[in-house]
C-alpha cells in the first residue's frame, strides 16, 4: 500500500495496485472510494458506477470523501 499526502504533508490517503493491476484508493481511514482498472481503462466508483475514462483516481482525494 502506498501512502499519499497532500503539499501540507497531511495524510490524505492510499492506493493498493493487485495483481491484476487494479488500483484501488483509499482516504486516510481506510475506506474506499473507488478504483481504477487498467484493462478497460476507466475508473469506478465505491459502488461500482463509471466515473469515466482514464485513471481518475487522485480526483476522489482532491474532492474528498469520494465525490467526483
Amino acid at each position: 500500500m502506498q501512502k499519499l499526502y497532500d503539499s501540507n504533508m497531511q495524510l490524505i490517503g492510499y492506493t493498493s495496485t493487485g495483481v491484476t493491476g487494479k488500483i484501488t484508493v483509499y482516504d486516510s481511514d481506510y475506506q474506499m472510494l473507488g478504483y481504477y482498472n487498467p484493462k478497460s481503462d476507466k475508473t469506478y466508483d465505491k459502488d461500482r458506477r463509471l466515473v469515466g475514462k482514464g485513471n481518475l483516481i487522485t480526483n476522489f482525494l482532491v474532492n474528498g470523501a469520494g465525490s467526483v
